[in-house]
């Protein structure tokens, strides 16, 4: 199967209005910049984005809520993005807001095939309404369901031709448990080798989760908040 993609328009192909999207990245960092900027261009509307947060107001996801192409956010922060606030509190935006490790263990359940599971995170609050509660060792903990998507879009360091994944640092965040979460996932890399340039005991994703692959281009990697000491 030949996963090699020329970029990232030809590798979102298929998204579709009314999709569910997995997004990697943690606040702007490990974001698939390509990927977006090309849903940007493409179009598509009434998408469903599973994500951590959605960037900020003018990069990552918050060009396509400033776009008006997200109906729905599942996410654990709202934070520095000030349109993600205004939609959602307006009412323009449904937000699915999740305790952040309830995120990623909900998105880690869906690739490995667990339906759903029990956790403490967010008994007695909002957010588990409507949902079974059971007692585990006099502790109670609430149902969770996992998450999938029909697309997820993912960002490494470097990968290899068959799709194998290597992530640099903290850019690793949610990208592993999202790429092996989405039906068809795309992987933008910085690097894109030749088969066995990777070394096995290294490689964070196999190729399996992996249905296309390409190089990216041009990455800005933006710094949400840049703190410097004043000079003495």
């Amino acid at each position: 199967m030949n996963k090699i993609v020329k970029n990232a328009q030809e590798a979102i192909r298929g998204i579709n209005d009314g999709m569910t999207l997995m997004v990697g990245g943690f606040g702007l960092c490990g974001i698939p910049e390509n990927c977006i900027s090309a849903l940007v261009k493409l179009g598509a509307r009434n998408l469903t984005c599973i994500s951590n947060n959605a960037g900020v107001d003018d990069f990552g996801l918050g060009l396509l809520l400033q776009n008006k192409q997200i109906k729905k956010m599942i996410s654990s922060y709202v934070g520095e993005n000030e349109e993600f606030e205004r939609q959602m509190l307006s009412g323009e935006l449904e937000v699915d807001l999740i305790p952040q490790g309830s995120l990623a263990e909900r998105c880690r359940a869906g690739g490995a095939g667990i339906p759903a599971f029990f956790t403490p995170a967010g008994y007695g609050t909002e957010v588990a309404d409507g949902k079974e509660v059971r007692v585990f060792n006099g502790k109670p903990h609430i149902l969770e369901s996992a998450l999938t998507a029909d697309f997820a879009l993912v960002k490494a360091w470097k990968g290899d031709q068959n799709g194998n994944l290597i992530f640099k640092g903290t850019a690793r965040n949610f990208n592993p448990v999202m790429a092996m979460a989405g039906k068809i996932t795309i992987a933008e890399v910085e690097h894109l080798v030749e088969p066995g340039q990777l070394d096995p005991n290294f490689i964070h994703i196999p190729g399996i989760f992996v249905q296309r692959i390409f190089e990216g281009v041009h990455y800005e990697k933006r710094i949400e908040q840049r703190t410097v000491r004043q000079r003495i």
